[in-house]
Parts: C-alpha cells; sequence; structure tokens
C-alpha cells in the first residue's frame, strides 16, 4: 500500500511539473528589449515633440517648456492608467513604459483606481503609494547618503 502512495505522489508531482511547464511564460530577451526600446523610445519622442511645441509654438523659456512637457506626460500616463490602457502598453513594452515619468505617474495613479472602492481614507490614502512609496523612501535615501559622503570628502580635501 505505501508503494501506491509513493507511486501516486510521483505521478501527481509528475503532472505538477508538466503543468509548470505550460502555464510558464517564456521570454525572448532580445525581443523584450527591443519592445522595451520601442516603447520609451516613443515616450521619449513624445516628449520631445512637446518640449519643441512648447519652446517654438507657444513661446516659454527652456525650463517652463520642460515644466510643461512633463505635466502633460504625467497627465497623459494619468489618463491611460484611469481609462485601463496604461497596464497594456507596460505588458508590451516593458521597463521601456515604467522607467520613464509616466511609469511613476502609473505606480502612482494605479493604486488609486485600484483601491478607491474602499474609499477616500482607507483606499485611496492609505494605498497610494503602495507602489511608488519605496521608490521616494530609498530614492530620498540615497540622496542624503551621497549628499553625506561628498560632504565628508569635501572636508577631508578629496573633492
Amino acid at each position: 500500500m505505501s508503494e501506491s502512495k509513493s507511486e501516486e505522489q510521483l505521478n501527481l508531482e509528475k503532472d505538477y511539473e508538466e503543468y509548470v511547464k505550460k502555464i510558464t511564460p517564456t521570454h525572448n530577451l532580445y525581443l523584450q528589449m527591443l519592445k522595451a526600446f520601442i516603447t520609451g523610445g516613443a515616450i521619449c519622442t513624445a516628449g520631445q515633440l512637446l518640449l519643441n511645441f512648447a519652446g517654438s509654438t507657444l513661446g516659454m523659456d527652456r525650463e517652463m517648456a520642460g515644466n510643461f512637457c512633463s505635466l502633460v506626460l504625467v497627465l497623459v500616463s494619468v489618463l491611460l492608467t484611469g481609462f485601463n490602457i496604461y497596464p497594456s502598453i507596460v505588458k508590451f513594452g516593458g521597463a521601456g513604459a515604467l522607467v520613464p515619468i509616466t511609469g511613476f505617474a502609473n505606480s502612482v495613479a494605479a493604486p488609486a483606481v485600484e483601491f478607491k472602492r474602499e474609499g477616500q481614507v482607507f483606499g485611496i490614502g492609505c494605498k497610494i503609494f503602495t507602489i511608488a512609496g519605496p521608490v521616494i523612501l530609498y530614492g530620498i535615501f540615497t540622496s542624503w547618503l551621497l549628499g553625506l559622503l561628498y560632504w565628508a570628502g569635501k572636508a577631508m580635501g578629496l573633492f
């Protein structure tokens, strides 16, 4: 009886391994990199077009045009997230869609959309920075640490 149980266990393990192989997605690294390059390039091209438009057509100076460009890219990203389109862009473009400012805007807007049914305070208020919060935290901490190291290096005459 114990032999049949171990045989049964082996069959279950074999079936499970086949199931895992079947559902595990396979990725082509070079294709993923190409898609990320195309997506990130398209976002950056749109940003450059906005920058040129704001500078030449709207007559903004360089700093104001940069602010305008960032504002429009964030707005478009949040709207696309709200209409559930940006996740499809991320699925296609991977890091190409997540790294630019549009990805950061998506990381703030997505939890707000997802948790809005839990209310303003316990839903949106508590969950809005679940994705972006660690990025902000470690970005600020790293900046502080590098500033401290720079200050110490300056004080010791290294810089």
